[in-house]
Parts: structure tokens; C-alpha cells; sequence
């Protein structure tokens, strides 16, 4: 599948009082076209840093290393100026953010701040032709009642229709690739569902490309068609979706999968869960940064960061368990870091 987007080395860092926090410690994929490409993990895990990064949508105590790559379409974007990346955010590359009731204002009618997002881009535009083109958003990701809902501000809808609002928006000039950052978390699992399904359709329709943020396994299990695991700025597990779930080779993702609750599972059975705590990005461990809450850590893992091991077609992880001269069972943590 030809790559539409290809990150290289993305290292991301934040200055503060306490030192630099490493949030992405130099991750590496493809987003191919019309592929819908999942980032699973916790939360601190680097996942919206990734994002938010490909775009330069940082805080002004953001640094990004000047080795890293983000390659668009051909276009390197981190060589592009603040004023020639606004051309390429919203209309080539859009996001969808978590939180609408945030990203949305509250004092303009949603009608009009979907037209907002056009006019940035195509200044030719009249303004009729302008409300034409969002009412078929708005009919294209199933507002009820365009005509009517096009003048409602954005306290009048419920968190799902702000949300459809805020893919609208996301969609009103065509992007190439959508950004959607966690954007089902605050929503009912029947909202969820709709919201899911509509990306979806949209992205078969449109042929849009997909980066799917979320802490969800199940969600990325019903939408994307590959993940990347993150933890600790790194990307510890990438697979096709089937082979993750069939297949999982990391301790981590065999973590996060052993906490999804079975549909037969005993209602006072407790939910499995991985011990202990994310690392400090301050100070992030030389070895695997998962290596203190693994239970089958070994003394290497402490020592030293894992190359990625080749476990299949497009499915690659970061473990030295997968070496063939693993050592035997050698673990420097203590042993209630057992899952």
C-alpha cells in the first residue's frame, strides 16, 4: 500500500522546572492511503503527543529534534514554516479533537463555524455556496435536520451531535488525512458505536486516510485495520489487527488485551490489570521502559532498550524475549510486578 504519510525517528520533548520530559522517544511508521491506523495505549503513553507533533500543535515549551521526520505526501513537513503548515492543517490534514465542547465556541452557531473552516481555504467561495456545502456535512454525518440544527449553538446538541459537528469540520475541505485524538472517550457506548460506524462509511467513501487515537482496544478492534502500541514514547508492538489480537508478542499488549472483560465473565470476578506505574519521562529508563512492571523482565530489559524483532508480514516488536538468545529467567524487579 503506497504511504501517504511516513514518520521517521519523532522525538518530542517538553521544558519544565523538573527537567525535560521525553514524551516521544523517537517513534517510526507508515499510514498508508485510505488505511485506517490505530494508536493504542495508556494514558502518558505518547499517543497525542505523536499527533499533536506531525502537525506542530504544541505548546510553545515543545521541542521537536531536528532529526525527526515527517514526510506528507512527499512533502517534508517539518521543514515547512508556521505559515506554509496553516495550508496544509484543516485542509490536507484535519483533526479531530476529544473534548468538542472545547474546540467548539460556544457563541457561534456550529452552521457557521463549519463554514469557517472552508472560507480559511477557499476565499473564492460566495457565502451561499458556502452554507450549501455544510448543510451536505451536516446531511453526510447524519445531523437530523440540517436546515433547522445549522443555526443551534453548540450547549443546544448532545455530546454525540457535537462530536458529528466537530467531523464535519474535520471533513469540510476534503482532508487526506484525518487525526481523530480519542474522540468517542466521553460518549456512551451507543454514541460511541455511531460515531465509529460513520467514520467508517465516510472513510470508505471519501477514501480519507485515518489515525485513530484512543486507550480502547475494542474500538481499535471495530475500526482500523492496523495498530501501533505506545508505551513510554516508544512503539513497543505494530500489527495487523487480526494478528494482535490472534497473536500479540509483547508483554504489554498481552496486558492491556487480559484487561478487556469477557462478555462470560464472572460479574464478581475482579478485572485483570498491569501493576505499578508508567515511568517518568523526566528521568525514562535505558532499558525497556515497560521492563518494571513486566513479568517476564528480564536483567537485559533493565540494562538496555530492545531492537524490534520481525515476527510476521508488517508485525514487529519491541521485546527481547523474542530474541532466539534470550536469556533464562533472570528478573531484577521484584516479583509482585507480576501480572
Amino acid at each position: 500500500m503506497e504511504p501517504i504519510l511516513t514518520v521517521d525517528k519523532l522525538k518530542t520533548s517538553f521544558l519544565t522546572s523538573a527537567g525535560a520530559v521525553q514524551a516521544v522517544r523517537g517513534v517510526s511508521f507508515t499510514v498508508g492511503r485510505g488505511e485506517i491506523v490505530g494508536i493504542v495505549g495508556e494514558s502518558g503513553s505518547g499517543k497525542s503527543v505523536t499527533s499533536m507533533s506531525l502537525l506542530r500543535l504544541l505548546p510553545d515549551t515543545a521541542r521537536i529534534d531536528r532529526d525527526s521526520s515527517v514526510l506528507f505526501e512527499g512533502q517534508e513537513l517539518s521543514k515547512l514554516s508556521l505559515k506554509e503548515l496553516r495550508e496544509i492543517r484543516g485542509q490536507k490534514i484535519a483533526m479531530i479533537f476529544q473534548d468538542p465542547m472545547s474546540s467548539l465556541n460556544p457563541l457561534i452557531p456550529v452552521g457557521k463555524q463549519v463554514m469557517e473552516m472552508m472560507k480559511i481555504h477557499h476565499r473564492e467561495l460566495s457565502r451561499d455556496e458556502l452554507k450549501q456545502r455544510a448543510l451536505e456535512l451536516f446531511q453526510a454525518v447524519r445531523i437530523p435536520e440540517p436546515e433547522k440544527r445549522f443555526s443551534s449553538y453548540p450547549h443546544q446538541f448532545s455530546g454525540g451531535m457535537r462530536q458529528r459537528v466537530m467531523i464535519a469540520m474535520a471533513l469540510a475541505n476534503r482532508p487526506d488525512l484525518l487525526i481523530a485524538d480519542e474522540p468517542t472517550t466521553a460518549l456512551d457506548v451507543t454514541i460511541q458505536d455511531q460515531i465509529l460506524k460513520q467514520l467508517r462509511t465516510l472513510q470508505q467513501e471519501w477514501g480519507t486516510s485515518i489515525i485513530f487515537i484512543t486507550h480502547d482496544l475494542g474500538v481499535v478492534a471495530e475500526l482500523c485495520q492496523r495498530v501501533l502500541v505506545m508505551y513510554g514514547g516508544l512503539i513497543m508492538e505494530e500489527a495487523a489487527i487480526d494478528d494482535l489480537f490472534e497473536a500479540p508478542s509483547h508483554p504489554y499488549t498481552l496486558g492491556l488485551l487480559a484487561s478487556i472483560p469477557a462478555l462470560n465473565q464472572d460479574k464478581d470476578a475482579r478485572l485483570a490489570s498491569i501493576p505499578g506505574s508508567p515511568p517518568d519521562m523526566t528521568n525514562p529508563p535505558k532499558g525497556c521502559p515497560f521492563a518494571p512492571r513486566c513479568p517476564h523482565a528480564r536483567r537485559v530489559c533493565a540494562e538496555e532498550l530492545p531492537p524490534y524483532v520481525s515476527v510476521g508480514e508488517g508485525h514487529r516488536s519491541m521485546c527481547w524475549l523474542l530474541q532466539p538468545d534470550a536469556p533464562a529467567n533472570d528478573n531484577p524487579f521484584r516479583k509482585e510486578a507480576a501480572v
